[in-house]
């Protein structure tokens, strides 16, 4: 197998549990959104669950310059309503939704490829 470097400097998630995770060396105990493009470091994100997230947070997400968003919907997987993808059609930006912890590596798998991607991972509040 050949291997391949890193085409990326993207921050990554170094680690994860169900109360904090850390990117690079920046630890966040909220929700957080991170993102392989320069213009977008990562920050804290005000939804701590689905159930708190809006439809204009998601079209947000969606504005980003991403080709891909990847949701991470907290300790298991959920989607968003449907009426709330149309921001992601229009502007032909993928959307994934799976649960934190396998966003979290997907996400690095990604940035490290090189693609632009951007995380919006949910840390549930216990």
């Amino acid at each position: 197998m050949k291997l391949q470097p890193d085409k990326s400097s993207a921050p990554l998630v170094r680690a994860y549990t169900q109360q904090w995770l850390q990117i690079d060396d920046q630890r966040f105990e909220q929700s957080v959104i991170v993102s392989s493009m320069a213009e977008h470091p990562a920050r804290a994100w005000v939804p701590r669950s689905l159930d708190e997230l809006v439809a204009e947070q998601l079209a947000e997400l969606a504005a980003s310059g991403a080709e891909l968003v990847i949701l991470g919907t907290g300790q298991r997987l959920r989607f968003p309503p449907q009426a709330w993808l149309a921001p992601f059609a229009s502007r032909r930006v993928g959307l994934e939704s799976m649960d934190t912890a396998a966003a979290c590596r997907t996400y690095n798998i990604l940035a490290s490829e090189g693609r632009k991607v951007l995380a919006a991972l949910l840390l549930e509040p216990r």
